[in-house]
Protein backbone atom coordinates (compact mmCIF):
# COMPACT_ATOMS: atom_id res chain seq x y z
CA UNK A 1 0.00 0.00 0.00
CA UNK A 2 1.40 3.66 -0.70
CA UNK A 3 1.61 5.77 2.06
CA UNK A 4 -0.23 8.42 -0.10
CA UNK A 5 -3.33 6.44 -0.74
CA UNK A 6 -5.18 4.99 2.54
CA UNK A 7 -7.22 2.09 2.68
CA UNK A 8 -10.89 2.41 4.21
CA UNK A 9 -9.21 0.05 7.03
CA UNK A 10 -6.47 2.41 7.85
CA UNK A 11 -8.73 5.12 8.62
CA UNK A 12 -10.80 2.76 10.89
CA UNK A 13 -8.16 1.23 12.59
CA UNK A 14 -6.32 4.74 13.25
CA UNK A 15 -9.76 5.96 13.94
CA UNK A 16 -9.34 8.33 10.98
CA UNK A 17 -5.71 9.24 11.67
CA UNK A 18 -6.06 9.99 16.03
CA UNK A 19 -4.02 7.07 16.33
CA UNK A 20 -1.09 8.61 15.09
CA UNK A 21 -0.77 10.86 17.90
CA UNK A 22 3.01 10.93 19.15
CA UNK A 23 2.09 11.00 22.75
CA UNK A 24 -0.59 8.55 24.16
CA UNK A 25 -2.10 7.84 21.42
CA UNK A 26 -4.89 5.17 23.35
CA UNK A 27 -5.53 8.51 25.16
CA UNK A 28 -5.73 10.37 21.74
CA UNK A 29 -8.18 7.57 20.49
CA UNK A 30 -10.26 7.63 23.57
CA UNK A 31 -10.91 11.48 23.19
CA UNK A 32 -11.62 11.24 19.39
CA UNK A 33 -14.37 8.72 19.95
CA UNK A 34 -16.09 11.46 22.55
CA UNK A 35 -18.09 13.58 19.30
CA UNK A 36 -19.17 10.95 17.85
CA UNK A 37 -20.27 9.16 21.15
CA UNK A 38 -22.17 12.40 21.69
CA UNK A 39 -23.87 12.99 18.67
CA UNK A 40 -25.45 9.28 18.69
CA UNK A 41 -26.42 9.57 22.34
CA UNK A 42 -27.90 12.64 21.56
CA UNK A 43 -29.81 11.96 18.05
CA UNK A 44 -30.48 8.41 19.00
CA UNK A 45 -30.47 7.10 22.46
CA UNK A 46 -27.45 5.41 24.65
CA UNK A 47 -29.44 2.18 22.90
CA UNK A 48 -28.71 3.45 19.60
CA UNK A 49 -24.54 3.72 21.17
CA UNK A 50 -24.55 0.40 22.42
CA UNK A 51 -25.16 -1.05 19.32
CA UNK A 52 -22.85 1.36 17.55
CA UNK A 53 -20.13 -0.31 20.39
CA UNK A 54 -21.02 -3.74 19.00
CA UNK A 55 -20.85 -2.43 15.33
CA UNK A 56 -17.47 -0.82 15.85
CA UNK A 57 -16.57 -3.77 17.87
CA UNK A 58 -16.50 -5.94 14.45
CA UNK A 59 -15.74 -3.39 12.12
CA UNK A 60 -12.78 -2.75 14.46
CA UNK A 61 -11.79 -6.70 14.39
CA UNK A 62 -11.67 -6.37 10.58
CA UNK A 63 -10.14 -3.16 10.13
CA UNK A 64 -7.33 -4.46 12.84
CA UNK A 65 -6.88 -7.72 11.00
CA UNK A 66 -6.31 -5.60 8.02
CA UNK A 67 -3.66 -3.22 9.53
CA UNK A 68 -1.82 -5.71 11.31
CA UNK A 69 -1.63 -8.13 7.92
CA UNK A 70 -0.45 -4.94 6.17
CA UNK A 71 1.86 -2.83 8.53
CA UNK A 72 2.57 -5.97 10.88
CA UNK A 73 3.23 -6.32 15.00
CA UNK A 74 0.88 -7.17 17.18
CA UNK A 75 -0.98 -4.56 18.71
CA UNK A 76 0.88 -1.25 17.34
CA UNK A 77 -0.24 2.31 19.40
CA UNK A 78 -1.76 3.55 16.15
CA UNK A 79 -4.59 1.16 16.12
CA UNK A 80 -6.99 2.91 18.30
CA UNK A 81 -10.64 1.62 17.23
CA UNK A 82 -10.40 -0.30 20.29
CA UNK A 83 -10.24 2.35 22.55
CA UNK A 84 -13.37 3.90 20.52
CA UNK A 85 -15.43 0.50 20.65
CA UNK A 86 -14.33 0.49 24.22
CA UNK A 87 -15.31 3.99 25.40
CA UNK A 88 -18.36 3.81 23.32
CA UNK A 89 -19.82 1.10 25.20
CA UNK A 90 -19.07 2.48 28.92
CA UNK A 91 -20.30 5.80 27.35
CA UNK A 92 -23.63 3.99 26.69
CA UNK A 93 -24.56 3.43 29.97
CA UNK A 94 -23.35 6.48 31.44
CA UNK A 95 -25.48 9.77 31.20
CA UNK A 96 -24.49 12.04 28.63
CA UNK A 97 -23.69 15.38 30.76
CA UNK A 98 -19.92 16.53 30.24
CA UNK A 99 -19.10 14.97 33.86
CA UNK A 100 -20.73 11.64 32.70
CA UNK A 101 -18.56 11.99 30.00
CA UNK A 102 -15.39 13.14 31.95
CA UNK A 103 -15.86 10.24 34.31
CA UNK A 104 -16.18 7.67 31.31
CA UNK A 105 -13.30 9.46 29.69
CA UNK A 106 -10.88 8.56 32.89
CA UNK A 107 -12.26 5.12 33.95
CA UNK A 108 -12.13 3.96 30.73
CA UNK A 109 -8.25 5.25 30.49
CA UNK A 110 -7.60 4.12 33.97
CA UNK A 111 -8.80 0.39 33.18
CA UNK A 112 -7.37 -0.04 29.80
CA UNK A 113 -4.47 1.17 31.41
CA UNK A 114 -4.03 -1.01 34.12
CA UNK A 115 -5.55 -4.20 32.71
CA UNK A 116 -6.83 -6.58 36.08
CA UNK A 117 -8.13 -9.72 35.04
CA UNK A 118 -9.58 -10.75 32.33
CA UNK A 119 -8.46 -7.89 30.54
CA UNK A 120 -4.79 -8.75 30.97
CA UNK A 121 -5.55 -12.09 30.02
CA UNK A 122 -6.85 -10.85 27.04
CA UNK A 123 -4.37 -8.78 26.28
CA UNK A 124 -1.81 -11.48 26.97
CA UNK A 125 -3.62 -14.24 24.89
CA UNK A 126 -5.53 -13.53 22.16
CA UNK A 127 -4.04 -12.35 19.46
CA UNK A 128 -4.77 -10.59 16.10
CA UNK A 129 -7.81 -8.17 15.56
CA UNK A 130 -10.03 -9.90 18.25
CA UNK A 131 -7.10 -9.77 20.69
CA UNK A 132 -6.74 -6.47 19.80
CA UNK A 133 -10.40 -5.29 20.67
CA UNK A 134 -11.52 -7.59 23.16
CA UNK A 135 -9.21 -6.11 25.97
CA UNK A 136 -10.49 -3.09 25.55
CA UNK A 137 -14.07 -4.05 25.47
CA UNK A 138 -13.24 -5.61 28.72
CA UNK A 139 -11.71 -3.02 30.41
CA UNK A 140 -15.10 -0.92 29.54
CA UNK A 141 -17.16 -3.39 31.28
CA UNK A 142 -15.52 -2.61 34.96
CA UNK A 143 -16.74 1.06 34.96
CA UNK A 144 -19.69 -0.02 33.20
CA UNK A 145 -20.73 -2.61 35.67
CA UNK A 146 -19.87 -0.51 38.55
CA UNK A 147 -22.06 2.31 37.74
CA UNK A 148 -24.79 0.14 36.52
CA UNK A 149 -24.39 -1.66 40.44
CA UNK A 150 -24.34 1.83 42.00
CA UNK A 151 -28.04 2.71 40.51
CA UNK A 152 -29.17 -0.71 40.72
CA UNK A 153 -28.52 -0.29 44.96
CA UNK A 154 -29.19 2.78 45.28
CA UNK A 155 -32.53 3.09 43.10
CA UNK A 156 -31.84 6.14 40.94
Amino acid sequence: MKEGKKKIWWYIATWFGSGLSPFASGTAGSLAALPFAYLIQVNFGSGALLLAALAIFFLGWWASNQYLRHRGGEDPGEIVVDEVAGQWLLLSVLPYTWQGYLAGFLLFRLFDVIKPWPVSWADRKVKGGLGVMLDDMLAALYPAGAYMAYLYYTGV
